[in-house]
């Protein structure tokens, strides 16, 4: 009761909370969340799935900044795949049909799955390179009298 009375009278102390042990941590920033490739490949994998979905783990691909989803590490031998020129990282990634193989600064690699550019277009890692192609939706006859109920 003494406490409420304190409160009402306005007269009940303010004591700042410490910093110290606090675990908040501020809202990330897109500009913040740019990939260092001088670290280890679970290094890699934490960060970009710890600013998995926002702000995004972002590099600088083609002159363009991209976002990277969807990691997992990869333990297995060096897959097949186009290579591809990732800015700063020490090795180029690889286009892969699973996604987009990046490696670590031990050789270990990370698996990417999905890929999002600046224009907002998310695209599976593994069409990097078909990215451009476009195909257009052919509906059979029975698809195309249901499309039309629907309207």
């Amino acid at each position: 009761v003494e406490a409420v009375h304190l409160i009402a009278d306005g007269k009940a102390p303010r004591i700042p909370q410490p910093k110290e042990g606090a675990t908040y941590e501020g809202i990330q920033k897109k500009e913040n969340a740019e990939i260092s490739w001088n670290q280890p490949a679970a290094a890699l994998h934490n960060w970009i799935r710890g600013h998995d979905k926002v702000p995004g783990a972002w590099a600088t691909i083609d002159g363009q900044v991209v976002t990277f989803y969807g990691s997992s590490l990869l333990d297995a031998s060096v897959p097949a795949g186009q290579e591809l020129a990732i800015k700063g990282a020490s090795r180029p990634g690889l286009v892969t049909k699973n996604g987009l193989v990046i490696f670590g600064n031990d050789g270990k690699m990370v698996l990417v799955r999905n890929l999002q550019f600046e224009d907002g277009k998310m695209i599976p890692a593994s069409k990097y390179f078909s990215a451009d192609e476009t195909t257009a939706l052919e509906l059979t006859e029975e698809e195309k009298k249901i499309a039309e109920d629907i309207r």
